[in-house]
């Protein structure tokens, strides 16, 4: 019978950045203003000087935000790191260990941070239309025609929607198509590899 080996202790110092790498992302991604470098500093890394500390900080957020802004899978990642460990002034394997770590923990959560923080307004959530036709109106000829009525709904996740209700005419029905198709044949070009 083979002896069992003892579990892998984390290596020494894995909390610590562990715990600064999740300070950073407070900070940066989740829009916690209570987190400071100070705070940081004096939370994990008491000994270390202000100097030190600012290095070690400094060098993890770059490192957080070109794998965040990338939104690294776990294979980007591994070669990211790995070439991360080999430069010069980069990073130890045991540093490379706790960043995959805690991106695999949290690569969603900051992805969906980014995409909310990347919006400049409110986001289209829900749309519902119809076709009538007018009974009433103050022209003859307009009776009995189609209208399509657009319902929708807009607003920021986390809060209160608010609805917009369109009226268009097969004219402005037709108009607004034209646009749409202008847009996706624009957005079309532009995601075309060649």
């Amino acid at each position: 019978m083979a002896a069992s080996e003892p579990p892998q202790q984390p290596p020494e110092g894995s909390k610590p950045l562990s715990a600064l790498l999740s300070g950073i992302a407070q900070a940066a991604y989740y829009g916690n203003a209570d987190i400071t470098e100070e705070l940081l500093r004096g939370q994990l890394y008491p000994e270390a000087a202000p100097e030190e500390f600012r290095a070690l900080r400094t060098k993890m957020s770059g490192l957080l935000q070109s794998i965040a802004s990338a939104d690294m899978d776990l294979n980007q990642l591994e070669a990211f790191l790995t070439a991360q460990t080999k430069k010069q002034g980069g990073i130890t394997s045991d540093q490379a260990a706790v960043i995959a770590k805690f991106w695999k923990n949290h690569r969603m959560k900051i992805h969906e941070s980014l995409i909310s923080q990347s919006r400049w307004d409110n986001v289209l959530k829900n749309m519902n239309w119809r076709v009538d036709l007018k009974s009433q109106s103050r022209h003859i000829d307009q009776i009995n025609t189609p209208v399509a009525i657009v319902e929708m709904e807009l607003g920021k996740t986390g809060q209160e929607s608010e609805f917009l209700c369109l009226e268009f005419d097969e004219a402005k029905v037709s108009q607004m198509l034209k646009k749409l198709s202008e847009i996706e044949e624009s957005m079309n070009s532009l995601t075309q590899t060649t």
